[in-house]
């Protein structure tokens, strides 16, 4: 089993899990195995969000909907379902692999929470 593996098991793993914080705030966790896509090339569906004390999504990184960016990327628009909501933000985000999926997301999540 190879890195990549392992980060998948530990995203599939992390399926319906809600991590309460000391301060209130709390994690959760969404992700499965599906059919690869065109828009879901990965084969990964999730949703990895992250709640205030007033249960309000404050964070989130997903790939739930499909998402344009504003920004043209090599003079062509790209539709990508890979995205992160922040402060009523959709911003995009390029995935790389379910570990570094967990990375970003837990480094966002301390930022964050660090500011709080």
């Amino acid at each position: 089993m190879n890195e990549t593996d392992y980060g998948l098991e530990t995203l599939l793993a992390l399926n319906g899990e809600v991590f309460p914080m000391d301060n209130g705030y709390w994690t959760k966790f969404e992700a499965r195995s599906v059919t690869a896509t065109e828009h879901i090339p990965h084969g990964i569906s999730y949703s990895l969000t992250l709640h205030d004390r007033s249960n309000v999504r404050i964070f989130g990184i997903d790939n739930a909907h499909g998402f344009k960016p504003k920004k043209k990327k090599f003079g062509a628009r790209i539709v990508t379902w890979d995205h992160k909501h922040k402060e009523n933000r959709v911003l995009n985000y390029e995935f790389e692999s379910p570990g570094q999926l967990l990375e970003d997301f837990w480094k966002e999540v301390e930022l964050i929470l660090n500011e709080v």
